[in-house]
């Protein structure tokens, strides 16, 4: 699949509200800042990182059409957090995570320089789980819960932007 990111247009965000059927899907998406329901249109402003900094991305098809989405922001010096990750229900299964993630860290990792990559991620999404342990990502317990995990990938300096270890 060819797909690439871009910065979200408006019409973009009216796509990826419908991926949000209800309020718990809201919650475990994008945290408790996102009421439900919502507007597509308040988007940009309610996925807002306090302090700003964050970077938003969607990730388009070969048709122009959006397939995924997420977002970049600095946790801590030298680390880029990955956070809002979402692919359409009807590209599940078909390798799009992947390749938002990989875009997404490349350009998390070109943007800030950092050379560690966190993300959180419900235990109980196994797809998600498995496919961030398959790109390096390793779970650090000291920063997770009994419901979320917290990982981190360490990056390569000789491979920075990549993605890759």
């Amino acid at each position: 699949m060819n797909a690439s990111l871009r910065s979200p247009s408006a019409s973009d965000y009216a796509v990826i509200a419908s991926w949000i059927p209800d309020a718990a899907a809201g919650l475990r998406w994008a945290g408790p800042r996102l009421p439900f329901p919502f507007s597509a249109s308040a988007l940009p402003e309610l996925l807002a990182v306090p302090g700003g900094g964050e970077a938003s991305y969607s990730l388009i098809n070969e048709a122009e059409n959006p397939c995924g989405f997420g977002q970049h922001w600095v946790l801590q010096p030298g680390a880029v957090h990955l956070g809002r990750i979402i692919v359409a229900p009807s590209a599940r299964g078909r390798g799009i995570g992947r390749a938002l993630c990989h875009q997404l860290i490349a350009a998390a990792l070109h943007a800030t320089g950092a050379t560690a990559v966190t993300l959180r991620v419900y235990k109980d999404n196994t797809v998600a789980v498995r496919l961030y342990a398959s790109l390096g990502f390793v779970e650090v317990a000291s920063e997770s819960t009994d419901e979320v995990l917290f990982m981190r990938m360490m990056v390569n300096p000789s491979v920075k932007g990549t993605g890759l270890r």
